[in-house]
C-alpha cells in the first residue's frame, strides 16, 4: 500500500476532476464527474453548510447513483454551478432515466464554501462556471493548490482576517495490493490551522503578530482566542472521496462519515457551529473484490489528511495572504513535503 504518485482521486478508474477558476476575484468552482455514475453518500460536521441535494443521498431514499459533485466558492451563491454541471451532463445525454422521452436528470449534489472576504464579493460561480469545470474535466494529473473551488480558501483565522493564510485544494490516493484505490479532494477554508498528522507540526495557519511565523491555534484556543469567533458559516472544508469498491448506499456513507476523522486529525479546530464542513463519498463499483468497510473508512480518513496538507502545501499564496511555501522559504515554518 502506497500514496499513488501524481494523479490523486483520479487515480480511481471512472472519476474526472475540472476546474474552472475566477481569477477576477478570486474564486471558482471544481467538479468531480462519474459519468457511468456511482453510489454516492455524505456527512455535513459543519454547523453552517451551504449544499444541494443531500438529502437526496440519504440512504433510505430512492435514487441509488449520482453522476457529478461540485464544489464550489460564493457561499450558498456558488450552489448554482452545480446547474452548470446539470447543463454539460445533460446535453451528453447523461443523467437518471425519466417517464418523458429523451429527459434524463443528471444528479449534482453540490456544496459551498465561504470566500466572500477576498476581493469583489458580487463576483461569484455561477452556472457558467459549473459548465467550463465540467468541460475541463479530465481523468489525468488534478491540479491543485489555488483553483477552482480552493482559489478564495483561507486558513488561520483565530486572530482574524490580518493574520491569515492562504490554502486551497489539495488530492491524494492510496492504492491497496487487492487493487482497491482510495481518493480524496479537499477545498481547506478552515478558521484554524492545517496540521500534519504525521508530525504533529503546523504546516499552515494564524500567523504570530509580526506576521512571519505559526502561532498554533492549539496554544491560541487555550488562551481564550475563540471566544469571540465569527459565526455564519463562514469557515468551510469541502470534500470528496471516491473508491472503485463497490458499496451500498449505507455503506458509502459510512465511509463519508469516517473520512471525518481524517479532517479532524488534520485541521484544528474543526466541525465548528459556524463552519459547513462536508464530505462526499463515492463508489465506482468498478472493482468486484471483497471489501473489508471499517479498513476502507480508515484509509479514506488517512486519504482526506493528506489531501488537506497538500491543499495547505501546494497554494503559493496572495498579496497579503502567504502559503505555507512563503513562509517556509523563509524559514518560519518547516518545509513543504
Amino acid at each position: 500500500m502506497a500514496f499513488a504518485q501524481g494523479t490523486g482521486i483520479t487515480a480511481v478508474p471512472g472519476v474526472k476532476v475540472g476546474h474552472h477558476t475566477l481569477a477576477d476575484r478570486p474564486t471558482g468552482c471544481t467538479v468531480v464527474l462519474v459519468e457511468a455514475g456511482a453510489v454516492a453518500g455524505v456527512d455535513v460536521r459543519g454547523g453552517g453548510p451551504a449544499t444541494r441535494e443531500t438529502d437526496l443521498l440519504d440512504p433510505v431514499n430512492s435514487v441509488q447513483q449520482v453522476h457529478a459533485i461540485a464544489l464550489s466558492g460564493g457561499s450558498a451563491f456558488g450552489l448554482d454551478a452545480a446547474g452548470g454541471v446539470m447543463r454539460f451532463l445533460e446535453e451528453r445525454g447523461i443523467g437518471f432515466p425519466t417517464p418523458v422521452a429523451r429527459v434524463r436528470v443528471p444528479i449534482v449534489p453540490a456544496a459551498s464554501l465561504f470566500d466572500l472576504f477576498l476581493g469583489d464579493a458580487k463576483v461569484r460561480p455561477t452556472a457558467e462556471c459549473g459548465y467550463r469545470a465540467a468541460a475541463a474535466a479530465t481523468d489525468g494529473l488534478v491540479v491543485e493548490g489555488d483553483v477552482g473551488a480552493g482559489a478564495g480558501a483561507t486558513v488561520g483565522k483565530l486572530a482574524g482576517a490580518g493574520r491569515a493564510m492562504k490554502a486551497g485544494i489539495g488530492t491524494a490516493a492510496i492504492v491497496l495490493d487487492n487493487g482497491i484505490v482510495i481518493g480524496a479532494l479537499v477545498a481547506v477554508n478552515a478558521i484554524g490551522d492545517v496540521i500534519d498528522p504525521v508530525t504533529g507540526r503546523v504546516v499552515a495557519g494564524t500567523r504570530t503578530q509580526d506576521g512571519r511565523g505559526l502561532a498554533d491555534a492549539r496554544v491560541l484556543m487555550r488562551q481564550g482566542a475563540g471566544t469571540g469567533l465569527i459565526g455564519g458559516g463562514q469557515h468551510t472544508t469541502l470534500g470528496v472521496i471516491a473508491t472503485n469498491a463497490v458499496l451500498t448506499k449505507p455503506q458509502v456513507t459510512k465511509v463519508a462519515q469516517m473520512a471525518h476523522d481524517g479532517l479532524a486529525r488534520a485541521i484544528y479546530p474543526s466541525h465548528m457551529p459556524f463552519d459547513g464542513d462536508t464530505l462526499f463519498a463515492l463508489a465506482t463499483g468498478t472493482h468486484a473484490g471483497p471489501v473489508e468497510l471499517g479498513a476502507l473508512g480508515a484509509l479514506a480518513a488517512d486519504v482526506v489528511a493528506e489531501a488537506i496538507v497538500r491543499a495547505a502545501t501546494q497554494s503559493t499564496g496572495l498579496p497579503g495572504l502567504p502559503s505555507a511555501r512563503g513562509l517556509a522559504s523563509a524559514g518560519a515554518a518547516p518545509p513543504v513535503r
